[in-house]
């Protein structure tokens, strides 16, 4: 069975057509400001403007330069898929006075670029349903560390340590996602999609407990700070103590947490609860295990020995997403091929498998991909047809 749906639309009607939101997608991607777009298509920025606020449409001509330019297909440019306004996507960047506008602007482009993807496989395949409890919709927790409890109570989690948190997140409808290595300045971060929350984390660290601890922290964001003003100080706190908790629940770990700074059994510790020896070191601080005289000297320990950059102990392979790669697996089962999917979703081939990448590496097939299992409830539209 093979499907197609390869678009024969002409370029002056995508012209009659035009979606300035979805050239400003398309410029953000690229990480353009509206000068360098000018330039590139030998118009004035205040022209760009007018065509991203629709209160102008370019010409036939002007649409085939775009598209040159961004490296995108005119049909980008139709309205939709995208529900979510861009005045509305809110993204939790952390560092905020540390990375440019431009960068947040290509970093948030690239995660509604990840909600245009999602809605596309959404046709065909159905995915578990979205369940982020909010404060403002029935969470009861005054603390990041009883929202942290709240969200294992609700999602049924076991205590003790976790395991694959990426597939836990995407088991409850999370969107988990790597950014392209040339994101590599914009740290993890997360916003509430049109009809799901999306999670981008950044592959450059190549650490698996940061990357468990920064899943952990953006969990935080979705459950706590929905109306929150994004990149300040205690937010941060708080995503942070909220991961810690959710990680290393005190009623779980605390009796295990040296006073001392015991290196074998903090490494015991590292290896069973899929944590660094720097996050247990802070939790022992935290909880009142460890003094703050024991806390700093273990601490200018880790620094003398190098141990900040690079832990000792094998590191595990990152933890890897699979709602959307087993997705495009399952479609591809029917006979639904990845160019097919980029263009029902009117992204660039490169950018679709991109996002649906099972691993972080930018413009590489999912052909080869290692075998993962898929997250629950994550159901072929054609698999009875095959």
């Amino acid at each position: 069975m093979s499907f197609r749906h390869r678009s024969s639309i002409q370029i002056g009607d995508v012209a009659q057509l035009f979606d300035g939101r979805r050239l400003r997608l398309a410029r953000q991607l690229a990480g353009l400001r509206k000068n360098a777009l000018a330039g590139l298509v030998d118009k004035t920025p205040t022209a760009i403007a007018s065509y991203e606020k629709n209160a102008k449409r370019p010409a036939a001509s002007t649409v085939a330069q775009l598209s040159l330019a961004l490296g995108v297909d005119p049909a980008f440019f139709l309205p939709g898929p995208i529900e979510l306004e861009f005045a509305d996507a809110v993204a939790h960047f952390r560092s905020l006075r540390s990375t440019t506008q431009l960068a947040r602007d290509q970093a948030l482009a690239y995660g509604l670029a990840t909600v245009d993807v999602s809605a596309t496989l959404e046709r065909h395949v159905e995915f578990p349903d979205s369940d982020i409890p909010h404060r403002d919709l029935g969470i009861d927790a005054e603390t990041p560390d009883e929202a942290a409890q709240a969200l294992r109570n609700h999602w049924g989690l076991a205590p003790g340590p976790l395991g694959h948190l990426v597939r836990i997140a995407e088991n409850k409808g999370v969107l988990v996602v790597f950014s392209p290595p040339r994101g590599a300045s914009v740290d993890a971060y997360s916003f509430e999609g049109a009809s799901r929350p999306v999670v981008v984390l950044n592959p450059t660290k190549d650490n698996f407990y940061r990357q468990r601890f920064d899943l952990a922290h953006e969990l935080g964001h979705l459950v706590m700070h929905a109306d929150a003003e994004p990149g300040s100080a205690h937010v941060e706190a708080q995503a942070d103590n909220f991961a810690s908790e959710f990680l290393m629940p005190e009623n779980d770990i605390r009796d295990s947490l040296p006073s001392k700074a015991d290196w074998g059994q903090l490494q015991r510790l590292k290896e069973s609860w899929g944590v660094s020896l720097q996050a247990l070191l802070y939790r022992s601080r935290a909880l009142g295990v460890m003094s703050e005289v024991t806390y700093r000297n273990a601490m200018m320990f880790l620094s003398s020995k190098g141990w900040r950059r690079q832990e000792p102990g094998v590191m595990p392979i990152l933890e890897q997403p699979s709602l959307l790669a087993g997705s495009v697996s399952l479609l591809e089962d029917a006979g639904i091929d990845q160019q097919n999917l980029a263009e029902e979703a009117r992204v660039p081939l490169s950018l679709f498998r991109q996002i649906c990448s099972r691993t972080p590496m930018l413009d590489q097939g999912m052909n080869g991909a290692p075998e993962e299992e898929l997250p629950e409830g994550v159901v072929s539209l054609f698999s009875s047809s095959r």
